[in-house]
């Protein structure tokens, strides 16, 4: 062949590396006689003889883990919560068109606090919906009338007006629909003992009864936009433990079962929220005969990521690799994770059990059969005491008291909602406690606006004192020279945010202390008026003072540990199963961060500034 590459002396060639070379090498490859490959992928196993023997020396001969389960019977016992009762009230029907959660958390819309008026958004958005109503029935006449009789007006610019002027951005909302628009929450406090055409001079008497008919659909549209209790309605908030109380109840195996929830305040309302209550008085749950149901079904291996993969010519995923955890030699609880998902995640079987929304739900037990055809009677875990700790079990609820008594295996299915979307919190109290002064404070992290909208409690807090020191005048704040090197401060002071609880004998005990609401005064160099006491801002810390005789308001000591507690309130909306999306305002507690310090104190002696010593 013309051109052949020869090399003379090969080994001299290779020895002295002469030339480049290129490694060849040969391998076996099967030849198909077939273009399908059903037969390969069956991976066919010539020699059983082998693979006994292999399991032999494995050991599997030795194993009882008996046939894998192909058929399974469920005979299950259903009842139904129906029944609803807030802590002091009547007991109502378990309302069904709402989730659980808006009918338990559901706070009032307030539209005045502290003698101001107050949501302006929501008083604009009345209005709005209001002329719509009226310019759609052909009455857009009568728009002039109710901007008359309900307007939106701007207060005197005074010191007591300090929550509209001492804001900017709050100022200027209501002087730009002041005299504009008409104010839809005082139409709508009025709806509640007029009617729609009281007051106004209509041109037409058949005129009247379309106000007042439009007048009714603005009060359900209104009561369709926002859950709320209303005026006379159960509500579950406790504000001296700063959590929801309430009690359902349904019948089950002819028996009526009370569930207490008595501390709730977690935002998602589950299983984990409920005590059985035996020793609690009936609620009146209807005696409903006890349906059974039989359900015959195939159980599916669990799945889950990381799990060895069974199947042939195919690799995990490796999104999670269990070989990766390196637990310590005390880690008990990796260990068996570890354990159960790469040894026996082949032994766990599920088994699907469809339940309605709301229901109380009793396995009898099961029918297992394998494999082989053999049948084994299965009854549900956790039996024993309830006060056992050591008994296994899960979703299963406590039962209040410590009676030494069987426990009780009912599953709950609360009528909640899986998913919510929680709005921006519109208010947002943090309490935490001061050792070194004793007490604990309440931090107004985030308070709400007259306009509506949500600000730092701490930036209203320094805009209200700078407006107060400008009503006061020319020098007002200033600071007066002092005569000696030191001088005597009766008492520090603390930003207006912060609003006071002190420790209070509970009545009729010596020992037990709780915290009550007190107040600061807020102190001005050269205010020619008497300090007055600073009020809240914040609805969470008001309460009893809006009443037509003020209360004082405690919190149950316990409610505040070291390390604090963070209570908001914030729009929750959610969709339900019928596909309405109910709007409620609810509150919500979460851990604090610790202990904060104010740097209170009284009786000091402090340094005076040198630059003013006159």
């Amino acid at each position: 062949m013309q051109g052949k590459y020869i090399v003379p002396d090969i080994q001299s060639a290779l020895s002295k590396a002469l030339h480049p070379t290129t490694v060849l090498w040969n391998r076996l490859e099967g030849r198909p006689r077939k273009a399908e490959f059903s037969r390969a992928l069956k991976a066919e196993v010539r020699d059983a003889l082998w693979m006994l023997s292999r399991q032999w020396q494995l050991g599997e001969f030795q194993g009882d883990d008996a046939g894998s389960p192909v058929k399974v019977k469920l005979s299950t016992e259903l009842g139904r919560l129906d029944r609803f009762q807030v802590s002091g009230k009547p007991v109502e029907a378990l309302p069904t068109e709402v989730p659980l959660e808006t009918r338990v958390e559901q706070m009032p819309l307030l539209w005045e606090w502290a003698g101001k008026r107050m949501r302006l958004d929501l008083r604009l958005q009345v209005a709005q919906y209001w002329q719509k109503l009226l310019t759609a029935d052909g009455l857009a006449a009568y728009k002039a009338d109710y901007l008359a009789k309900f307007p939106i007006s701007l207060p005197a610019e005074d010191r007591d007006n300090a929550y509209l002027y001492a804001h900017k951005q709050v100022h200027q909302q209501f002087a730009a629909v002041a005299g504009r628009s008409m104010d839809g929450g005082l139409f709508l406090a009025d709806l509640e003992s007029n009617p729609a055409s009281t007051g106004i001079v209509v041109s037409n008497p058949a005129h009247v009864a379309q106000l007042d008919a439009l007048g009714a659909e603005l009060k359900a549209w209104f009561a369709q936009m926002y859950m709320q209790p209303g005026e006379d309605g159960p509500n579950a908030w406790i504000p001296e433990k700063l959590e929801y109380q309430f009690k359902v109840a349904g019948t089950i195996d002819n028996k009526e079962k009370v569930l207490d929830a008595e501390e709730y305040y977690h935002g998602h309302l589950d299983w984990h929220a409920f005590d059985f209550d035996n020793a609690a008085a009936g609620m009146g749950s209807t005696q409903q005969a006890p349906t059974s149901y039989v359900n015959t079904m195939i159980p599916a291996p669990i799945e889950f990521d990381g799990m060895p993969d069974t199947r042939w010519w195919s690799l995990e995923d490796r999104k999670t690799n269990f070989g990766e955890i390196k637990p310590a030699k005390t880690d008990l609880a990796q260990m068996l994770l570890m354990e159960f998902a790469l040894v026996y995640a082949n032994d766990w079987f599920v088994i699907p059990m469809t339940l309605p929304v709301g229901s109380l739900a009793k396995v009898r037990g099961m029918v297992v059969t394998n494999v082989f055809g053999e049948n084994t009677w299965i009854e549900a875990a956790g039996k024993g005491s309830d006060q056992n700790w050591q008994r296994w079990a899960m979703y299963n609820l406590n039962i209040k008291g410590d009676a030494n008594i069987p426990a009780d295996l009912t599953l709950v299915l609360a009528p909640g909602t899986a998913n919510m979307q929680e709005g921006y919190a519109e208010e947002e109290v943090m309490l935490v406690r001061d050792e070194m002064a004793n007490m604990v404070w309440g931090i107004e992290q985030t308070i709400l606006h007259a306009d509506g909208h949500s600000a730092a409690g701490k930036a209203a807090a320094l805009d209200t004192v700078k407006y107060h020191v400008k009503q006061i005048g020319a020098g007002a704040d200033a600071a007066l020279p002092f005569e000696a090197p030191i001088y005597y401060k009766a008492m520090t002071t603390v930003p207006e945010h912060w609003i006071p609880f002190v420790p209070v004998h509970v009545p009729g005990s010596n020992r037990e202390v709780q915290l009550q609401r007190g107040r600061m005064l807020r102190v001005i160099s050269r205010d020619p008026e008497v300090p007055k006491s600073i009020e809240p801002r914040s609805i969470l810390l008001r309460e009893g003072l809006d009443q037509d005789i003020a209360a004082a308001y405690f919190i149950h000591e316990e409610e505040v540990p070291r390390s604090g507690v963070v209570v908001t309130r914030a729009f929750q909306r959610t969709r339900w199963v019928d596909g309405q999306a109910p709007v409620w305002l609810g509150v919500r507690k979460q851990t604090g961060r610790g202990e904060r310090g104010s740097g209170l104190a009284f009786d000091k002696i402090a340094n005076s500034p040198p630059d003013q010593i006159s």
